[in-house]
């Protein structure tokens, strides 16, 4: 098994967010809140700081130092490992091609940035194929039910699925449309690290 297969969603956000800078914990944690990170996946301390010692384990990631501010308890930075960044950087790319996955692929979107623009478009673009044969397979098996004479009143969940596939085939190619066009920033491009509000973000984590 792969680094990358033994991540977690919640163990990608940690590694994604080190790729910035060396943090440490109660820094991301509060960083994740501010940017409301916790809409997609359940934040708590408990979870989040097994998880960080569940990375250093595995050497994606390593201490850097222990510091104390003033009465504060003593808190230990962390940087992340180049097989961090290649374990990042595999499940995230593995995770935008995978259907069926929500949550994995909430969060692979949310990292995508880290990755070439090319790249993401060539991924998303064999996701679109897998989700649109898996749609008209779900849409053609609804239109022969009706034909066979089924109620609506037991095809109301397919036929909930069947808007969705709609919406996700929407949103995917509106998007793609968004990424091919070159005045899209993209990555290092979009000068995140240097904005205000991205400073302002850290000062706040830090406090």
């Amino acid at each position: 098994m792969s680094a990358a297969d033994r991540l977690t969603p919640l163990g990608v956000m940690v590694l994604s967010m080190l790729r910035e800078d060396a943090m440490h914990p109660y820094e991301m944690i509060r960083l994740m809140r501010i940017r409301r990170d916790d809409r997609i996946l359940s934040l708590t301390n408990g979870t989040f700081y097994h998880t960080v010692a569940r990375l250093e384990r595995a050497g994606l990631i390593a201490s850097t130092g222990v510091d104390r501010d003033g009465n504060r308890p003593e808190r230990t930075t962390y940087a992340l490992t180049p097989a961090g960044s290649g374990a990042a950087t595999a499940w995230v790319r593995r995770e935008l091609v995978r259907t069926g996955r929500p949550t994995e692929f909430r969060v692979a979107l949310a990292e995508a940035h880290d990755l070439a623009r090319d790249d993401v478009i060539a991924l998303l673009e064999r996701r679109r194929a897998l989700l649109g044969a898996d749609a008209a397979e779900r849409s053609q098996a609804l239109v022969d039910a009706r034909a066979t004479g089924v109620p609506d009143q037991y095809l109301v969940e397919a036929d909930r699925e069947a808007a969705l596939d709609a919406a996700d085939l929407a949103w995917l190619d509106a998007f793609l449309g968004r990424l091919r066009d070159p005045d899209t920033l993209w990555g290092e491009h979009a000068g995140g690290k240097t904005s205000a509000r991205y400073l302002a973000q850290r000062k706040a984590a830090r406090e």
